[in-house]
């Protein structure tokens, strides 16, 4: 009790309504901007009062010390190796609530997380991991859907609330992750580098790596050696255009190939009661980084697609067969359904693609219900694979019967593309059969289906 000399409760910092922070860097100015627009009072501490930069108006400069005796709790802005100083400050400091909001430069820096060292060096102060997710243009434009969570641990209870209701006013939502030994964690959130879409950038790198050397075999080298011709300048376009389809197919059969997985999963255990594989957990939630990557290679297949006619060596095939042909062809009405129908097919496949990656943005998926969400990422998702797959058949048409599609009696790519997209569409056609489906849907539903081995169990016990 002795600590709480002058810290009492959390209601005496909301009557004072003073916060003091050390620091007066980037992010102390933007923390102080935003806690003076939501009516606190601030102070700051500096080593130079009179000459510390420019900072938000109405806010006072004071000295460490008057600033630490002048408020209840006190932002530390500034870095580890700077902390020393406070040390010095121990007697003006106790029993306040300190937040540290620091980061290291990369991870294990340090033996002990910053939070555990400000809490060793001063013993009687409550210290609070917590704002260091936080970005000063963050704080500066206020909470958004990609930083609303604050996160915050630390020992004392009244001190974690204290600094609750601070970011609660603030617009931020807080979740407590329990003692100071858990800032360690905290202090590597802002280090990590895009960790939920490793598996997915391995994957497109590889894929997009294997096809592409893959058709450069087939489409290049094989037709230098065989006819001595360079065609070489094909690689830029024509050969990229040819990966980037490939490549979205085959990602967006991914993002809907652990969902049926996961059904038959539950089919043949008849519960939903028993966790997937770790695998499969892993795959299933990187499913949004999957169909974005899926999206992006669409996207590049259809401006390559649109620059074809506009490139050198199809303007210079067009005016030579101008030129050596004095007849008019006969006109070709299945060609021309077929490639109007190639065309129709993936123009559709690609308005919805488009629609799968708008409804996956935060502002747009929040303004959904789980029901519509559901149905465009799950039913509508369906369909968009459906198109993209029955575009490649067209594109494909009658060529795999013809013996001068397989070169050094290789397959094309876009028959290697094909058989994974195939067999989740056959896949999610038996998980709709109307046998299936009601099965699936009573275990979804909770029911579970009895072990007779267990039955026999419970008989021999009764």
């Amino acid at each position: 009790r002795e600590c709480f000399c002058s810290f009492t409760t959390t209601g005496d910092i909301l009557t004072q309504e003073l916060l003091c922070i050390f620091g007066t860097g980037d992010l102390g100015r933007s923390l102080g901007q935003r806690l003076l627009q939501t009516g606190y009072r601030v102070v700051y501490g500096s080593r130079r009062p009179h000459s510390c930069g420019p900072l938000p108006e109405r806010a006072q400069v004071m000295s460490h010390a008057a600033a630490a005796q002048s408020a209840n709790l006190v932002f530390i802005c500034i870095h580890r190796e700077n902390y020393d100083f406070l040390e010095t400050l121990a007697p003006e400091l106790k029993g306040k609530v300190l937040v540290d909001v620091s980061n290291n430069v990369e991870k294990n820096l340090y033996p002990e997380a910053n939070a555990e060292y400000l809490q060793r060096l001063i013993p009687g102060a409550h210290v609070v991991k917590a704002f260091n997710t936080l970005s000063a243009w963050a704080l500066q434009n206020g909470p958004s859907d990609a930083n609303r969570q604050v996160y915050l641990c630390g020992n004392n209870a009244e001190a974690k609330q204290a600094v609750s209701v601070v970011a609660t006013k603030l617009g931020f939502t807080v979740l407590d992750r329990g003692s100071v030994s858990a800032a360690k964690e905290l202090e590597d959130f802002p280090l990590q580098l895009f960790p939920e879409w490793r598996l997915p950038l391995r994957l497109a790198v590889g894929l997009t790596a294997f096809f592409f050397f893959y058709l450069l075999i087939r489409d290049i080298i094989s037709v230098y050696i065989k006819e001595k011709k360079d065609i070489s300048f094909r690689i830029m376009v024509s050969l990229a255009n040819k990966v980037f389809p490939i490549v979205s197919l085959i990602m967006l059969s991914l993002c809907y190939l652990p969902g049926v997985i996961a059904a038959f999963l539950q089919l043949y255990r008849g519960t939903k009661y028993k966790r997937f594989p770790d695998w499969l957990d892993r795959w299933m939630l990187c499913r949004k980084q999957l169909g974005l990557l899926a999206l992006g290679f669409a996207f590049l297949h259809v401006l390559y697609t649109l620059i074809i006619p506009i490139r050198y060596y199809v303007r210079f095939r067009l005016s030579a067969i101008t030129v050596s042909e004095n007849r008019t062809p006969e006109f070709d009405t299945t060609m021309a359904w077929r490639t109007d129908s190639y065309y129709s097919v993936g123009i559709l496949g690609f308005g919805l693609y488009l629609l799968l990656g708008i409804t996956s943005l935060p502002s747009v998926s929040n303004a959904l219900s789980w029901r519509e969400f559901s149905f465009i990422q799950s039913k509508l998702g369906h369909v968009t694979l459906f198109f993209c797959t029955f575009h490649t058949y067209l594109y494909g048409w009658d060529k795999f019967l013809r013996a001068s599609s397989y070169k050094w009696y290789t397959p094309p790519g876009y028959m290697l593309c094909l058989v994974l997209p195939s067999v989740v569409l056959v896949l999610k056609l038996l998980l709709l059969l109307p046998c299936v489906d009601r099965s699936l849907t009573r275990i979804r539903q909770g029911w579970e289906r009895t072990n007779p081995d267990d039955d026999s169990r419970k008989s021999l016990l009764t």
